[in-house]
């Protein structure tokens, strides 16, 4: 029983109405890669965490194909909102119409062999460049979100935690500075082991702010990084 993870799935129905290879030659035909090995290395007993961007679909009613699809795969699933992910609604409304066969992190917590599995979207952070003062709200918004997963987790007694994001905890410039934001001081503060995320494409990849943060091992999971293979962390 382990537990894997990966984000970006980006899709958009069967076939893609959105392709993504539009974007690069290496997302052709991606989600049959990722389903060919998710099948091959993943079973039942499993947990499968997705840490957002799963589907282009704007209304809730237009991603259903696409979870149902992911829903259909061997698997514990968990999932986390990504900033594409218009379709997302309350919790209460996506548990009712998936029945069981997806969670969504959102407010609340999971528990996977053993560990606390806590999360949000996340948002940009202010040393990025990319921050601009109408992102502050936001940002700050997550942070609250964050903190109530986290706290949920410990509360209930959860001594390892796993914080599932779609952002970045922290921008590659503030890494690089050994800076600090609302989402590293939760990390440092509830003594997080790993932190995963996704949102960041091709050749960014390769300046993702990986490695031990405020003591948590951080690791990007975008699909096309993980060269479209769920990858295992517990």
């Amino acid at each position: 029983m382990s537990i894997f993870a990966l984000a970006d799935l980006h899709l958009s129905g069967e076939p893609p109405q959105k392709p993504m290879d539009r974007f690069s030659p290496a997302w052709e035909n991606h989600w049959d890669k990722i389903r060919a090995a998710w099948l091959a290395a993943i079973n039942e007993h499993d947990t499968v965490l997705i840490a957002g961007d799963t589907s282009w679909a704007m209304k809730w009613h237009d991603a259903a194909v696409d979870l149902e699809a992911i829903a259909a795969l061997p698997g514990q699933k968990i999932l986390v909102r990504g900033n594409h992910d218009y379709w997302w609604s309350t919790v209460g409304k996506m548990n009712q119409a998936m029945a069981g066969k997806l969670n969504f992190l959102h407010n609340n917590y999971f528990v996977a062999e053993g560990w606390g599995i806590c999360g949000s979207r996340g948002w940009v952070t202010p040393g990025d460049p990319m921050f601009h003062p109408e992102d502050e709200p936001l940002y700050q918004r997550e942070v609250i979100r964050t903190r109530t997963s986290l706290e949920a987790a410990r509360k209930a007694g959860c001594e390892n935690l796993l914080l599932m994001l779609h952002f970045p905890p922290i921008c590659l410039q503030d890494y690089l500075q050994s800076c600090n934001n609302g989402f590293t001081e939760l990390l440092e503060e509830f003594a997080v082991q790993l932190c995963i995320f996704g949102h960041i494409h091709g050749d960014g990849a390769h300046m993702a702010p990986q490695g031990k943060i405020k003591g948590a091992a951080c690791h990007l999971v975008a699909c096309d990084a993980l060269n479209f293979q769920p990858v295992k962390l517990i």
